[in-house]
């Protein structure tokens, strides 16, 4: 297997997608089979041993994992996005950070903690919720309110995993796999190079922006995050189109006993599905390019075109939601058997679409704003 994620793998990972709903996050095999195909160097720098890809490599492999679970994609992609993360960080974090083999490292980043100025870094304490591969990971990265009273600002701060506490809180109807635990941390030491100004993340102008010659580091951080998450959903939307598409030939209606492949209206309903679904492609690899070429001539992605990308990734989001729906609609009561595979990828993309940066209303009223030149606040999510 490679990075590029196998045919073979994805099939595994749907087999194992009961238990890792069970287990309330990744199977063992599944964090052995991921490490050992490189995804999780994918973004890393290459003097870390990683293979320095474009940042657009992650799409493709994310949304093919989650043909199979969409859980374990999210959390795949997102052990992965952390790696590029760490490429942001002062060149001593990431020695620390990269010296794990593998890093795997959750990141809950609303700043719900205090980071207290002291002599070299800051005395850190809070509480963070959903933490996405928590339960495997050996670092987090946390957002937090940093320095004295007259002088705060947002920052990450990165953070061993023997330095935190995990609560146990992770009972959902669906992303149980990505086990999403709290994160406490009581009076930590966090020293200067483990921290990141977040105006300096969102605006793709951190250190190991700097560090590299490679545009993958100076992609913000808002597009890459949302774009990245929105992968499983639409991946999840395309598992149901195709699994859709074979029923419709097996599927004898009840007290009809005519097949659902004879209805004009089933088949409407997956030529539809299947359109929305290539609209979407295109959307994602229009913004994607836009970003792309703005980084090449070695400019800085403003905030409008920031928030269109939030925007892109929140309609995925919606949009394959909204496939998913309507094909269950056509399914029967029996797609909703635990058994079957349609009934978890509805209820993964339910939550999943609950990601802050997804808010819909939000993302919009942003990207409108910015397109007409109205102000937003400096520490909108964009």
């Amino acid at each position: 297997m490679t990075a590029g994620v196998t045919d073979a793998f994805v099939d595994r990972l749907g087999q194992r997608a009961q238990e890792a709903e069970d287990l309330r996050r990744l199977p063992a095999a599944t964090v052995i089979e991921l490490v050992e195909s490189g995804f999780f160097d994918l973004l890393k720098p290459t003097r870390y041993g990683g293979q320095q890809a474009g940042f657009a490599a992650i799409f493709d492999p994310v949304r093919r994992m989650a043909h199979g679970c969409a859980s374990t994609a999210w959390t795949a992609a997102f052990y992965t996005l952390h790696n590029w993360m760490l490429a942001l960080f002062d060149e001593r974090a990431q020695s620390e950070g990269f010296g794990s083999r593998p890093f795997l490292a959750s990141a809950p980043l609303a700043p719900t903690g205090r980071g207290v100025a002291v002599d070299g870094g800051v005395r850190l304490s809070g509480r963070w919720s959903w933490a996405t591969g928590v339960m495997d990971g050996n670092w987090t990265i946390v957002g937090a309110l940093c320095g004295p009273d007259n002088a705060i600002y947002p920052a990450l701060a990165m953070v061993p995993a023997d330095d935190i506490r995990i609560v146990d809180v992770w009972q959902t109807d669906g992303m149980r796999a990505t086990g999403s635990n709290d994160v406490v941390i009581e009076d930590v030491f966090v020293p200067e190079h483990r921290l990141i100004k977040v105006s300096d993340i969102y605006a793709g102008t951190a250190p190991g922006a700097q560090l590299y010659d490679a545009a993958v580091y100076r992609w913000p951080l808002v597009p890459a995050l949302a774009l990245v998450a929105a992968m499983p959903a639409l991946g999840a939307a395309e598992r149901v189109t195709a699994i859709f598409a074979e029923r419709l030939h097996e599927r004898v209606l009840a007290y009809d006993g005519g097949r659902q492949k004879d209805r004009p209206a089933a088949q409407a309903r997956l030529a539809e599905a299947r359109v929305r679904l290539r609209a979407l492609h295109g959307l994602l690899a229009g913004t994607v390019e836009g970003i792309e070429q703005i980084l090449t001539a070695g400019e800085r992605v403003a905030r409008p075109v920031r928030a269109d990308a939030r925007l892109a990734a929140a309609h995925i989001v919606r949009e394959s939601r909204a496939v998913i729906t309507a094909l269950l609609e056509a399914s029967g009561a029996g797609a909703h058997f635990l058994s079957n595979p349609l009934q978890r990828a509805r209820r993964d993309v339910d939550v999943l679409s609950g990601h802050v940066v997804f808010d819909y209303d939000v993302s919009r009223e942003l990207a409108g704003a910015l397109a007409i030149g109205v102000k937003i606040s400096p520490i909108a999510m964009v």
